[in-house]
This record gives structure tokens, C-alpha cells and sequence, in this order.
């Protein structure tokens, strides 16, 4: 297959990318290196196998897109391009307005012109919002910020590309991914960072919130496998449980063997107490069962981190 993914020196998108290679897929790289964090780490990412794939550095609005479409003629489009993050999203709602809600419209309708055969959209578990975790698929969305509404925009985009046009269409909400390459701003990567260089981490909440920390291999496995099927479907990809804030702490100070310093901070708006997914549907339909549990994914992360 010819697989196109977006932001793909990113995080997930270069984990995903390198995998792909692996499995012999033609892999189509879309990046704009911006400045979301600086624009060498990206390039790291992709570096060991930029040979090896067909790199378009431009951002998913620009109007040349649809000629590189043409050209390049993608099986599969994985769209995991965003601006990210609850909390700045309440700083300039607009731009991921722009970013999340324009850009997948775009990328949806050169998709259809160009008889992409399926169109993957990367969602994440901040649809959810106020609602009581085990999160399910069926549950009515309640966004609490201007990124989480954005994503529930885009996967509204999704079933009327399908409706309208009988594309085959994914959405796959992703729970609080973490492992290599992870961004620097993400709690465990900037933690580690903190710990180890001795210096205060920002602690919301007392430390009390609990998530669904996903690692990064268990995640593109399961975009892998939501690339069969056809319709519109929406999955949940998560570890299936939640940990507490303060239990990541306790692991990051055992593996890097140093004391965090910690600054308690109240509560964020837009931060919701836990989230945890149900992943049933998921290991029904795509055969997914996450197999690194958050003790082996922090000190693999951590030894990533040393490496790196």
C-alpha cells in the first residue's frame, strides 16, 4: 500500500512511519516542521529512514497539495496533523479552529478527489469531556475546550464525508500516548526531564487525576489494524486503565533514581479528574490488546530519554 500520513515526523506519526517501512508500505511523509516545539526534533525523528520515504515539507493548506495528490496517488490517508493541547487551546481557540477543523476538510475533500481508498483521523479521548469514565464509543460528547471541540468537529466531518460520499472512514481517539519521541511538553517526557535535572514539576489537582497512559508500539498497532474495514467506524485506542498522577511520579523517580521536587498547583480548566478507556469494541473488531503495561513503557521510555 501507499500510505500518506500527516504530521508524520511527529510523535506518533514518525513511531507509525518507521513501522510502515518495516512492513514494506510506501510511506508519504506531510510536515511543516513548525514551531508547536522546535523543528530539529521532528527532523530526528524521520532522520534513520528519511531515505527510505517520499517527504512533502509543507503545511496541509497549501494550495500545491492537491497537485502532490495527483502525483503520489495515496492508498491510505492517516491524518494526524493538529495542534494539540487543552490548555493552550483556550490562549488562541481560532488556530486550532484553523488547524483542526479547516485542514481536515481540506484533506478529506483531496482525498475524495483523488479515490483515496481509506481515510484515518486522529481523534483523542478530550471528546469525552465531563462524562464518567470507562469512556465508550456511543457516548454523547461533552467538550470542555477549544482542542477537544475541534476533534469532535473533525470526526463530525468524518461521517457526513462518509454520508455524503461513501468514503471509508476511521476515527480513532487516542488515550494519553507516551514512549519515544514523545513531544517535550507532554507530562512524562517533560517530568523526566525536570526530575532528572533537578528542578520543580507543575503538579495539578494534588496529583490526584488518573489517565489512560497508552504506549506509543500499542497505539500503532492499533492504526495498523484499523486500516482494514470499510463504513465509518470510531474506536477507542487506550491501555484500559487508569493510572494516578502520582503513581507515573513515583515510577519516573525509581527508574531515574533521583526525588522529584514537586510545585502543587490547583486545578486546570478543561482538565477533567480521569479518564480511562473501554476498549472493547477495539479487541473485537481490530484484534487489539495492549501488551506494555506503565511500568515496562516508563522505563523504556526513560531509557530512551538517557539514550537521547
Amino acid at each position: 500500500m501507499r500510505v500518506l500520513i500527516t504530521g508524520g515526523a511527529g510523535f506518533i506519526g514518525s513511531n507509525l512511519a518507521e513501522k510502515l517501512i518495516e512492513i514494506n508500505d510506501d510511506v508519504i511523509i506531510i510536515d511543516n516542521f513548525n514551531y508547536a516545539y522546535h523543528p530539529s526534533i521532528k527532523r530526528q525523528n524521520i532522520e534513520s529512514f528519511l531515505n527510505r520515504i517520499e517527504l512533502i515539507e509543507k503545511p496541509v493548506n497549501c494550495f500545491t497539495l492537491a497537485e502532490d495528490f495527483k502525483r503520489l496517488k495515496p492508498d491510505i490517508v492517516i491524518h494526524l496533523a493538529a495542534y494539540a493541547g487543552v490548555r493552550p487551546s483556550f490562549e488562541t481557540p481560532q488556530l486550532y479552529c484553523e488547524n483542526n477543523v479547516t485542514d481536515t476538510a481540506r484533506l478529506l475533500e483531496l482525498s475524495r478527489q483523488s479515490g483515496v481508498k481509506k481515510f484515518i483521523f486522529a481523534s483523542s479521548s478530550s471528546v469525552y469531556g465531563a462524562n464518567t469514565a470507562p469512556f465508550c464509543e456511543d457516548y454523547l460528547l461533552k467538550p470542555l475546550s477549544p482542542y477537544a471541540a475541534s476533534k469532535v468537529a473533525g470526526e463530525a466531518l468524518c461521517h457526513a464525508f462518509y454520508h455524503a460520499y461513501g468514503m471509508s472512514v476511521t476515527c480513532l481517539r487516542f488515550f494519553t500516548v507516551y514512549g519515544p519521541r514523545q513531544r517535550p511538553e507532554m507530562a512524562i517526557h517533560k517530568f523526566t526531564r525536570m526530575i532528572d535535572e533537578g528542578r520543580e514539576i507543575p503538579v495539578f489537582d494534588g496529583g490526584n487525576s488518573c489517565r489512560d497512559y497508552t504506549y506509543i508500539d500499542d497505539i500503532v498497532d492499533g492504526i495498523i489494524a484499523s486500516i482494514q474495514g470499510e463504513g465509518f467506524e470510531i474506536f477507542n485506542l487506550g491501555n484500559g486503565e487508569e493510572v494516578r498522577l502520582t503513581e507515573v511520579i513515583t515510577l519516573l523517580e525509581e527508574v531515574l533514581r533521583k526525588k522529584a521536587k514537586i510545585q502543587l498547583l490547583p486545578h486546570q480548566r478543561g482538565d477533567v479528574l480521569s479518564t480511562r478507556a473501554c476498549i472493547l469494541k477495539a479487541q473485537e473488531r481490530l484484534n487489539y490488546f495492549p501488551s506494555v503495561d506503565i511500568e515496562e513503557g516508563i522505563t523504556r521510555f526513560v531509557e530512551w530519554y538517557r539514550a537521547n
